[in-house]
C-alpha cells in the first residue's frame, strides 16, 4: 500500500491514504478515539482490489496536525469531506467505528447527496448523558496528569475479557499507535464528543442503507441501545457477535471484513 497523502484544510495539513483508485465503488473507513487510519490496514488490503478505499487520519490523530482545543464531529464531518471532494469522490459507502461512527453521522446529516451507505461499528447516534460527560471530564484530567498511563490501560478495556489473552499482540499494537496521540488532541476529541447533538433524526431520515455492528459484551454501548437504534433507519442491517466488546472489527475480524465487504456491494446494487 503506497497510496499516502496529504491535504491542507483550514491550515492544516491532513493525511489519508486512498487505495484501488480504479475502482468504481468506494468505501470510506474512518477510524475511532486514539486511533489511526493503520487500524484499517488488514481490511485495506482485503478490500482495494475491488474497491476505492479511502483512510483518513481524523483531526489530531495519526499525522493529521491539530485544529484546535475542540474538535467537534462536524469539524471532522467537513475535514472528511474536504478530501473526498479532493480526490473525486462523489459518493460512497462511509464506515465509522466508535468516535468515527459519530463523524460519520455528521457527514450524513450535512452531506447526505454523497452517500451510498452508512455503517457504524460499536457507534450509535445518541447525545452524552451527564455521567457521560463527567467521565469525558474525568478523561481530560488523566491525560493531563498521565497519557501514557491512561492509554495503557484505556485499551485493553475495549476488547471483551474472553478474548485479551488471544489477542494479546493485537493490544500491544493498538496501545503502540494510541500512544502517538498528544495530549491537547486527545482533550479535544473528548470535547468534541462531549458536545456532539444526538444524531438520532439523521437515522429517520436517512434514505440509504444503515449497517449496525456490535459486540454483545459491548461495556460502553448496552445491547438495548444498539437494537433499539437499528430499528430506526427505513432500511438497516444488524450484525450482533458473541463475545466481543468495543472493539468488534479486531475481535472478529473474520465475520466482519466479508458482512462490510457484502453491504457496499449491496449499496452500489
Amino acid at each position: 500500500m503506497e497510496q499516502h497523502r496529504t491535504i491542507m484544510v483550514d491550515g492544516h495539513m491532513v493525511h489519508y491514504r486512498d487505495e484501488g483508485r480504479n475502482n468504481k465503488k468506494t468505501v470510506v473507513l474512518l477510524h475511532g478515539f486514539l486511533q489511526n487510519l493503520d487500524v484499517w490496514s488488514s481490511y485495506v488490503l482485503s478490500y482495494m482490489h475491488d474497491f476505492r478505499v479511502v483512510t483518513i487520519d481524523l483531526p489530531g490523530h495519526g499525522h493529521t496536525d491539530c485544529f484546535g482545543e475542540v474538535h467537534s464531529m462536524d469539524l471532522m464531518a467537513r475535514v472528511v469531506k474536504t478530501i473526498l471532494d479532493e480526490a473525486g469522490v462523489n459518493q460512497c459507502v462511509m464506515i465509522g467505528h466508535s468516535m468515527g461512527g459519530y463523524v460519520a453521522l455528521a457527514f450524513a446529516e450535512k452531506y447526505p447527496y454523497s452517500l451510498r451507505g452508512l455503517g457504524l461499528v460499536n457507534s450509535h447516534a445518541l447525545s452524552d448523558s451527564e455521567s457521560h460527560r463527567d467521565s469525558r471530564q474525568a478523561v481530560c484530567s488523566q491525560v493531563q496528569e498521565n497519557r501514557a498511563s491512561y492509554i495503557v490501560n484505556f485499551v485493553p478495556t475495549l476488547f471483551d475479557d474472553h478474548n485479551r489473552a488471544a489477542l494479546s499482540q493485537d493490544i500491544k499494537d493498538l496501545q503502540d499507535q494510541c500512544l502517538e496521540t498528544r495530549a491537547e488532541a486527545i482533550v479535544a476529541a473528548q470535547m468534541g464528543m462531549m458536545n456532539r447533538p444526538s444524531r438520532i433524526p439523521v437515522l429517520q431520515q436517512l434514505e440509504v442503507p444503515v449497517l449496525f455492528i456490535y459486540g454483545k459484551n459491548d461495556n460502553r454501548i448496552p445491547l438495548e441501545i444498539a437494537i433499539s437504534q437499528a430499528m430506526i433507519p427505513h432500511h438497516s442491517e444488524i450484525l450482533l457477535l458473541d463475545n466481543v466488546g468495543h472493539m468488534s472489527f479486531i475481535e472478529e475480524r473474520e465475520y466482519v471484513k466479508p458482512r462490510i465487504k457484502n453491504f457496499v456491494d449491496t449499496c452500489y446494487y
